[in-house]
């Protein structure tokens, strides 16, 4: 087995948006979309690998009317001044695309088995659909990205603010990349599912796009360390996809992707598909699994991730 497939591929089965966290405790938290869209689960385990078989729990599951009563998507766990966060997407089953950033709490020591309190919507400024909220900390400064489509915008950008608190914006959002190349735009207009490294001097962020069957890929976005990253013109953008279907390893669709460590190495999680034709609406086909693969940075001290790996299992 090479670098790149030194972990289970699928690493969790049927978990699309994946997000792995390794905390200060040695233990990696893992969510993501579950094929219901009707709550959030969390496991933990001390390795990678260990998280296919480790122990889940649900530890929210969406009302029965109202708001957070639809589509629930794309978690993330993250652990901000002494405390637990999760920010995720949320609809009402009455309006199944009014779809916006909501976030929960909990302030126990182990958050698989503590108590998780509701903290209501992250008011992005725009009421329009909205979604897959990523925090990030630089400088003591926390920010938040997300993508959303406004109604000036015939698809879905991405925008970057600033923080008062885990829930509340201190800067106007700052829209960092639209869809503008071919590949953001197949089947839709695209830029969704921001995730966030700092490595080398630069921040990097990566994001999906396109239509969620095989055509959806990775683009990449960059700024450095020491820019103003409320400030449009510090980032760049890569006129390629960074990580995209390979046909020959059987993996369709890759992207929703997060970023996390084994020590060694830097490590990304994403989700694909093992076939590339599917009936209906790719987004209510359960089989985005989540995957793992190692990878390495460039003259440039940019991410290469190659291509997905094949399932080896």
């Amino acid at each position: 087995m090479d670098e790149g497939q030194k972990y289970n591929s699928p690493l969790v089965y049927q978990r699309a948006d994946p997000w792995c966290y390794r905390h200060t405790d040695g233990y990696y938290y893992f969510t993501g979309s579950i094929p219901q869209y009707d709550g959030i689960e969390l496991r933990r385990s001390k390795t990678l690998n260990g998280l296919l078989t480790a122990n889940s729990r649900v530890i929210w599951k969406r009302h029965f009317e109202g708001q957070m009563s639809g589509y629930i998507w794309a978690p993330e766990i993250h652990y901000i001044d002494g405390a637990w966060y999760i920010y995720f997407t949320a609809s009402d089953r009455e309006d199944i695309w009014a779809i916006r950033p909501y976030l929960l709490m909990c302030t126990d020591e182990d958050p698989l088995m503590g108590k998780w309190v509701e903290k209501g919507r992250v008011y992005v400024g725009e009421e329009s659909f909205s979604l897959d909220m990523t925090s990030f900390v630089h400088r003591r400064q926390q920010y938040v990205c997300w993508a959303q489509k406004t109604d000036e915008a015939e698809g879905s950008n991405i925008y970057i603010a600033s923080m008062r608190n885990p829930r509340t914006l201190k800067s106007k959002p700052v829209m960092i990349t639209t869809p503008e190349y071919d590949w953001e735009m197949q089947g839709f207009k695209v830029n969704e599912g921001p995730a966030v490294l700092i490595r080398n001097g630069k921040i990097i962020i990566t994001y999906s796009a396109s239509d969620t069957g095989h055509r959806y890929c990775m683009g990449m976005l960059w700024a450095d360390e020491d820019s103003d990253l409320l400030d449009r013109t510090s980032w760049h953008k890569s006129s390629e996809p960074v990580f995209k279907t390979s046909e020959k390893n059987s993996q369709y669709g890759p992207g929703h992707n997060c970023f996390t460590t084994d020590g060694d190495n830097d490590i990304i999680i994403y989700h694909s598909r093992n076939y590339k034709e599917i009936s209906g609406d790719p987004l209510h086909d359960p089989n985005r699994h989540a995957r793992a693969k190692a990878f390495t940075y460039d003259e440039n001290g940019l991410p290469v991730f190659g291509e997905p790996v094949p399932d080896n299992f």
